[in-house]
């Protein structure tokens, strides 16, 4: 099997560390996400508790029947809050959905920014009060996390520390729990049904809390599929399109899949918590100049973060 750079690195390192150790983690995650996008991350700032309280919840929302569910599923809000059904959401440019339901939460402004008016309220789970608090506590301990990678991605690149500070406050990251429902009948599946198709994410990173079952898969530069396990209590960090497009490529975003289980497991469900982080949907995407030169010249035409997320969620199926 290929083996590539997939480093664990401890966030405390960066956020607490001595000069030598802030550049060290700076260099490292720069490093591996020039390479394959993705990191684990220890020391995140989240509790084993409050983890595993978030996957009690998020399985109790996913065993609601189905008209509970649908209750909380606003299409006009394209997916992003609430709930959203099995076969909405597709990786582009594939012939079939992906075989899940997740439901999603979005920024909670409280300091009066104007942009709350840009963002659909949160939907709260009538039945589920605690669903509602643990879901918003791992948002924010998870926003926090977040920030913290950018200011050493930023460094990286050789900007100023605080580069990303004003684009992603109150910005429009979204926290997803997902629910991967049991395969009851493997014979009946479209060829190229899986649980979640070959893609890249929308955003700058994503934070992914350790999945309950194995399935992740990441695309090497050999152009050979890698799995990808951590440690229980760490998080998973990959780049976005977002960061990708921003950095003209010298950030990857790199192409991963979640495939389907032996097919003696698929009849057990699989569940994942993922945090995308957004900037602020008017955030000018433009490739920065420290990543242009004549080796690699501009990539990708100019496009605000909004603009860009409305594309993508056409393309995936959840906006028409």
């Amino acid at each position: 099997m290929t083996e590539i750079n997939i480093p664990r690195l401890d966030l405390n390192d960066y956020v607490h560390g001595s000069d030598e150790q802030k550049a060290a983690f700076s260099d490292q995650i720069g490093q591996a996400f020039t390479e394959t996008g993705f990191v684990t991350i220890a020391n995140h700032g989240m509790t084993k508790e409050l983890m595993d309280e978030l996957y009690v919840e998020v399985k109790k929302f996913f065993s609601l029947p189905d008209e509970v569910k649908r209750k909380y599923e606003i299409p006009e809000l394209a997916g992003q809050r609430g709930y959203t059904g099995k076969g909405k959401e597709k990786a582009k440019g594939a012939p079939v959905p992906d075989l899940k339901e997740f439901w999603q939460r979005g920024q909670t402004v409280t300091d009066g920014d104007p942009v709350k008016a840009q963002y659909p309220d949160n939907v709260e789970v009538e039945e589920l009060p605690r669903f509602n608090v643990v879901t918003r506590e791992v948002y924010e301990c998870l926003e926090r996390a977040g920030k913290h990678l950018l200011k050493a991605i930023a460094v990286y690149l050789g900007l100023d520390e605080n580069y990303f500070d004003t684009k992603v406050h109150n910005g429009n990251s979204i926290l997803r729990g997902i629910h991967y429902f049991p395969i009851l009948d493997p014979d009946a599946l479209a060829p190229d049904a899986v649980r979640a198709g070959a893609h890249e994410d929308i955003n700058l990173i994503t934070l992914l809390i350790g999945a309950s079952a194995d399935g992740l898969e990441v695309l090497t530069r050999n152009n050979a599929w890698y799995p990808v396990k951590t440690q229980v209590e760490d998080i998973v960090v990959n780049v976005g399109d977002m960061l990708q497009r921003l950095t003209n490529n010298k950030l990857k975003s790199t192409t991963h899949r979640v495939v389907n289980p032996p097919r003696e497991l698929m009849k057990a469900s699989r569940f994942s918590v993922p945090f995308f982080l957004h900037p602020k949907l008017e955030v000018d995407l433009t490739c920065l100049d420290v990543c242009i030169d004549d080796t690699h010249p501009k990539a990708y035409s100019d496009m605000t973060a909004g603009e860009y997320l409305d594309e993508r969620l056409r393309e995936i199926g959840l906006k028409m």
